[in-house]
C-alpha cells in the first residue's frame, strides 16, 4: 500500500505537530490516528502502509514527526527510517512496534529514530512522545528502556552527578546544547563534556540511549 493524505492535512495549523502514521494495518493506523487527533497539539497529516510509500510521503509533506511501525512487507521500519533521516534530518521518527527485544531496541536507535514505543502502551504515551521528540527530546518506552540495562549494570548504580542529571533531564525534555548552556550558565563545551561524562558512567552508545537508561534508573523523569 502506497502513502496517502488525510482529510486534515491541507489545513492544518502549521502551530500543531504535524504527523505521518506509518503500518502494514490500516486498523492499526486509524487508531493511532485517532489517538493523536484528539489532542489540539497534533495534527495527522498523512498516512502510509509501506516503508516505500513513507520515504515518498516524507519528501512530499515534509511531517514534523513519523509514528513508524517496524515490521513491513518490503522496505521495513528501519530502513525507511534511516532513509528519511538521511534525506531530512529535521524530521523525528518515533518508532511504534509489538517487539520489544533488546535488538530491535538497539537497531532502532542506530537508525537515527529519536522515540521507541510499544503498541500495547497507554494511548497517553504515544501522545507524549509524539510532543517529546517534536520539540527536539528523546522517548523510550519505560518498559522497554529496561531492555538497555545489561545484567552487570542491575547489580549497582552508576554515580551520575547532580549536574549530569540535570543536563540528562533538560535532553530528555528537548533542550539543545546551546540551550542547555544558556539555561545553566555553562558553556556548550561543558554541557558536551558532562553528556560524555554521563554517557560513560552508563555505558551508553548514544545520546538517546543515555537518556533511556537514566529513565530506567529514575535519574530523570
Amino acid at each position: 500500500m502506497g502513502a496517502s493524505d488525510t482529510g486534515n492535512g491541507p489545513s492544518a495549523d502549521r502551530s500543531q505537530v504535524r504527523c505521518l502514521v506509518v503500518d502494514d494495518h490500516a486498523a492499526v493506523r486509524e487508531g493511532v490516528k485517532m489517538i493523536l487527533t484528539r489532542d489540539r497539539e497534533i495534527s495527522v497529516i498523512g498516512e502510509s502502509g509501506s516503508g516505500d510509500g513513507a520515504v515518498e510521503m516524507a519528501d512530499k509533506r515534509r511531517p514534523d514527526v513519523i509514528v513508524m511501525d517496524v515490521r513491513m512487507d518490503g522496505m521495513d521500519g528501519f530502513e525507511a527510517t534511516r532513509k528519511i533521516i538521511a534525506a531530512h534530518p529535521d524530521i523525528a521518527v518515533i518508532l511504534y512496534t509489538a517487539h520489544g527485544e533488546r535488538g530491535l531496541l538497539a537497531e532502532g536507535l542506530d537508525c537515527g529514530a529519536r522515540g521507541y514505543v510499544l503498541k500495547d502502551a497507554p494511548p497517553d504515551d504515544i501522545v507524549r512522545a509524539v510532543k517529546r521528540v517534536a520539540e527536539g527530546g528523546a522517548y523510550v518506552d519505560p518498559t522497554l528502556a529496561s531492555e538497555l540495562v545489561a545484567p552487570k549494570a542491575t547489580e549497582r548504580l552508576p554515580a551520575l552527578s547532580g549536574r549530569e542529571r540535570e543536563i540528562l533531564g533538560l535532553l530528555a525534555n528537548g533542550y539543545s546544547n546551546p540551550e542547555i548552556a544558556q539555561r545553566l550558565f555553562i558553556s556548550p563545551e561543558t554541557v558536551r563534556t558532562h553528556v560524555r561524562n554521563a554517557m560513560t558512567k552508563l555505558e551508553a552508545d548514544t545520546r538517546t540511549q543515555a537518556v533511556a537508561l537514566a529513565l530506567r534508573y529514575e535519574f530523570i523523569d
